[in-house]
C-alpha cells in the first residue's frame, strides 16, 4: 500500500519538474526572443547611409525612416520588446508557481497578437528589402543597394533578428500549448 502511494507520489513529483521544466524553457525563449526583437529595432533604426553626388555640396541619403515600412518595423519590434520584458514576470511565476493554468492561457494568446504584429512588421520590411536590392522594372523602382551598400546590408542584417523571433514565438506558443493540455 506504502509502495502505491510512493509511485504516485514520484509521478506527481516527475510532472511538477516537467512543467517546471516546460517554465524555464519558457523564460528561455522568451529572453532570446527579447534580444533578437531589441537587437532588430536597433539596426533597423539606427540605418542611414549619405552618399556624396558630384560636389560635397550635394549628397543623397537612405534613412530608415525614409520609408514607413521600415518605421512601422521599428516600432513594432520596440513594442515586441517591451511586451517581452514584461511577460518575463509572467513567466519566472510559472517557475514558482508551476500549476497557474489561467495565466498561461493568457500568456498564450498575448504571443498569438504579438506572433501576428511581429511577422506583418518583419514581412512589409522584407518586401521593401526585396524591392531595394532587385527593384521592379515594371513599375520603375530601381534597385539602390549597389548605391548604398551599407544601408541594405544593416536592413537586411535587421530582418534576421525579427524572424528569430518568429521562430522563437512559434515554438513559445507550442510549449504554452502543450503545458496547458498537461494541466487537463
Amino acid at each position: 500500500m506504502s509502495k502505491g502511494g510512493l509511485e504516485a507520489g514520484e509521478t506527481s513529483k516527475g510532472a511538477a519538474s516537467a512543467s517546471r521544466g516546460l517554465s524555464i524553457l519558457d523564460f528561455l525563449f522568451r529572453v532570446v526572443a527579447g534580444l533578437a526583437t531589441l537587437a532588430s529595432a536597433i539596426a533597423m533604426g539606427t540605418t542611414n547611409e549619405t552618399l556624396p553626388f558630384f560636389t560635397q555640396f550635394i549628397r543623397f541619403r537612405a534613412e530608415y525612416d525614409d520609408l514607413p515600412t521600415f518605421t512601422f518595423f521599428v516600432v513594432a519590434n520596440a513594442i515586441i520588446t517591451g511586451y517581452l520584458v514584461l511577460s518575463l514576470t509572467l513567466s519566472i511565476f510559472h517557475i514558482i508557481r508551476s500549476g497557474s493554468k489561467v495565466t498561461r492561457i493568457v500568456l498564450a494568446i498575448l504571443d498569438m497578437l504579438a506572433l501576428g504584429l511581429l511577422t506583418s512588421a518583419a514581412s512589409a520590411a522584407t518586401a521593401i528589402v526585396y524591392l531595394a536590392h532587385k527593384g521592379n522594372a515594371s513599375a520603375n523602382w530601381f534597385a539602390i543597394c549597389q548605391q548604398f551598400n551599407n544601408f541594405c546590408e544593416r536592413t537586411s542584417g535587421s530582418l534576421i533578428g525579427s524572424y528569430v523571433a518568429i521562430v522563437m514565438f512559434v515554438l513559445l506558443i507550442l510549449l504554452s500549448a502543450f503545458a496547458i493540455s498537461r494541466h487537463h
